[in-house]
């Protein structure tokens, strides 16, 4: 965004004072703040060697241009003098009054936070130490102008994050992408959600952002031939249907880098692959036009209907409503964004629109903001597979020799590849369709001529899990599931002997050659599946190390027996001490998918199965446990009772609430209406549906206000 990098080359004090007063108006409380701080600051600078002050006030101008208001200009100016200066906080809530002084305070406050949870062991990986550092933060500030003025002021240090050395860059971005981007992501606020994950990403994965980076630089003018080539057509219909040119916009981009970097890691895929890399945004005045304009690309282009996700009539937790569908066109595939020009304000600014634009309409629910910090967050969804059967009809396409292949409507060049024969569509590397070079997942027309070149013997590839859905002929379709299936297998065996390795506290080596000798390779890989099974070869093996002579010394045999370990949804099977799960964030992994653990230190590390670098680090023969997902579903509860005694009320409240299994979320007293009232609200989680049993003995102890289920249409 140009504003951000208007940003990075302020270098003076007056240069910064004349962005801010250009993007908001400067009321003598404002010049007041900016005076202390250019005061307090006095003879501070950055590292960098640029004046201390230019920070705040770069900070004011972010606040700014999200529409903060003079008590959130204050705040932002002043948000690091009581930390860094001999000012306190009694002075500022005398010059600016009680509301800034509290905003103040809630900043310092995280500074303090900050310190206290990011002390991480030698041995622990960053990432647990920020998650826990996400929940203190977000338990303890409620006020949401706080919370984004602290974004901005990480806005603001990722964008001057050159200055400092390298080991520093890579800290305090992993700290940005798992802390302050999910929170603006929650809060709405996609533009400053996408700079923080893009500048994360640059210093985190240097040569994974230059892969990207490059190919996109390569093929610009392609991309952009494509995409202009795409909105052209867009415009066209829509003019032709009754729309004039004012009545909509057209934004056309390539998906953002970490967007992307998180599909190839997801799907085990390169960037040549990836299916949706090409994005365009229309642009209109009412809900009913985003309809209306769907309806026509529908009936014009070719849909993938199973992409089809309507936000506007569902929309997302934090707000957001869009209609998403993608669409096949010219061998490309793009994904289509539909909004209102309302949707597009909040889409950027979320939260922050309501300041930006004064809307008057209804905010946003934000109860959400209690219980993040129980929430595994998500920068982007998977690919959703569905199995719609589009198209009934047939139609022939030829072989270069003349040889015909009836086809359903739809095919695409790989259906013709596995219908020639299996080995052609799982080694197919490229679609020559007429004689021109075309993607394997071009659709066919009838007559078509299709030509398919193949991978060198030498050449690996990888199992195309995502295309199962872009493909129509059920041989396609199988022959990509044994693909897959394969893969995973192979994955599976290396990780099982991982896990021996790692509850005998041997080599892999070790392990190895026990395994052939009690002739257990060949099912192998279900071990990492089946935990009863994984138990059985432990067992046999406990044998083979009982003989060693010195095994007995080290290690004694009770230490061997596994233990359950549940962490929310996850389950542990481990003779080790783990105190946590941790989601890396190179690959977020959805519930019900394929993922292993890695241990590190006390923590266990959750990784999707076909990501790259839990591979790589599977290859080496890193420590692993036994993982696989709560095999129940967990049903949210929220109650409000009133307790005429908080100590022992709540503690016989509780108590009873563990003997039925129930996981407490929260409890909180200053939440409600009345803050100083005998009112409790509790949020808790329980794997049972029925739940009167539990109602029903609760009633009769307490006096109950609110029972209710938190379970909705936006959830899941």
């Amino acid at each position: 965004m140009d504003f951000f990098n208007d940003l990075v080359e302020i270098k003076s004090v007056d240069s910064a004072i004349q962005k801010l007063y250009s993007l908001t108006t400067i009321t003598p409380k404002v010049q007041q703040a900016i005076d202390m701080a250019t005061t307090y600051h006095q003879g501070q600078l950055r590292k960098s060697g640029i004046p201390y002050v230019i920070h705040p006030l770069c900070v004011a101008c972010i606040v700014a241009f999200y529409g903060g208001d003079e008590t959130m200009l204050c705040a932002a100016l002043l948000h690091d003098v009581v930390e860094d200066t001999l000012c306190d906080i009694e002075e500022i809530q005398k010059h600016f009054g009680w509301d800034v002084g509290h905003l103040v305070d809630a900043l310092t406050k995280i500074v303090e936070i900050r310190k206290e949870e990011l002390n991480t062991n030698v041995n622990e990986k960053l990432a647990a130490s920020a998650l826990s550092f996400r929940k203190m933060l977000l338990a303890s500030i409620k006020d949401i102008r706080a919370l984004v003025i602290k974004i901005s002021d990480r806005m603001h240090n990722m964008l001057t994050l050159d200055a400092l050395p390298a080991y520093k860059q890579k800290r305090i971005a992993e700290e940005t992408l798992i802390v302050y981007a999910p929170i603006a992501h929650r809060l709405g606020i996609a533009s400053l959600k996408n700079e923080l994950e893009d500048r994360s990403f640059y210093y985190i994965f240097p040569e994974e952002y230059q892969q990207i980076d490059q190919y996109i630089k390569e093929n610009n003018q392609s991309i952009t031939l494509k995409l202009n080539s795409f909105a052209q057509k867009i415009a066209k219909i829509l003019l032709q249907n009754g729309f004039t040119e004012k009545d909509f916009e057209i934004e056309s981009r390539v998906k953002r880098h970490y967007s992307v970097y998180l599909k190839m890691q997801r799907k085990g895929i390169g960037i040549d692959e990836i299916l949706d890399l090409l994005a365009v945004r229309i642009i209109v005045s009412t809900p009913l036009l985003c309809y209306k304009v769907l309806g026509l690309l529908h009936l014009e282009l070719k849909p993938v209907i199973s992409r089809l996700k309507d936000y506007i009539a569902l929309p997302k937790e934090n707000g957001y409503q869009t209609i998403h569908t993608t669409i096949f066109e010219n061998s490309s595939i793009y994904e289509v964004q539909i909004r209102t020009f309302d949707m597009h304000k909040s889409a950027q600014y979320g939260i922050a629109a309501h300041w930006k634009y004064k809307s008057g309409g209804r905010e946003p629910n934000l109860e959400w903001l209690n219980n993040i910090q129980y929430q595994n967050d998500t920068i982007e969804e998977f690919y959703e597979l569905a199995k719609n059967d589009l198209y009934k009809e047939d139609m022939i396409v030829f072989s270069p020799a003349g040889d015909i292949y009836n086809l359903p409507v739809g095919a695409v060049a790989l259906d013709f590849a596995y219908a020639v024969h299996s080995d052609i569509g799982d080694n197919a590397k490229q679609a020559y369709i007429n004689h021109k070079k075309a993607s394997l997942l071009q659709p066919l027309r009838n007559g078509d001529i299709v030509r398919i070149t193949l991978f060198n013997k030498d050449e690996q590839t990888n199992p195309r899990c995502t295309w199962i859905d872009a493909v129509k002929t059920s041989r396609a379709k199988n022959h990509i599931r044994i693909q897959c299936q394969t893969r995973l297998k192979e994955i599976d065996t290396k990780s099982t002997i991982n896990i021996l390795k790692t509850i005998f506290d041997s080599s892999q080596k070790t392990i190895l050659t026990y395994l052939k000798e009690n002739n257990l390779e060949s099912n192998l890989y279900r071990a990492a599946r089946d935990s009863a099974y994984l138990k059985d070869i432990k067992n046999i093996l406990k044998g083979n190390f009982v003989r060693e002579v010195n095994f007995l010394g080290k290690i004694k045999i009770n230490m061997l027996k596994l233990k359950e370990m549940v962490f929310d949804n996850i389950v542990l099977q481990t003779n080790r001490n783990i105190n946590g799960v941790v989601f890396d964030y190179c690959c977020y992994p959805k519930f019900g998918d394929n993922i292993v653990a890695l241990k590190n230190g006390q923590k266990a590390y959750i990784h999707h199965k076909m990501c790259k670098r839990a591979i790589e680090e599977i290859e080496k023969g890193h420590d692993m446990l036994f993982v696989q997902w709560v095999n129940t579903q967990k049903y949210t509860y929220k109650i409000i009772i009133a307790l005429n005694n908080h100590q022992s009320a709540l503690i016989g409240f509780l108590t009873i609430l563990a003997k039925y299994n129930c996981r407490v979320m929260s409890v909180d007293f200053n939440s409600l209406e009345h803050q100083f009232s005998t009112y409790c609200q509790i949020c808790f989680e329980t794997d049972s549906q029925n739940i009167k049993t539990l109602k029903d003995t609760l009633t009769k102890k307490y006096k109950i206000i609110e029972f209710s289920n938190l379970k909705d249409a936006y959830s899941g």
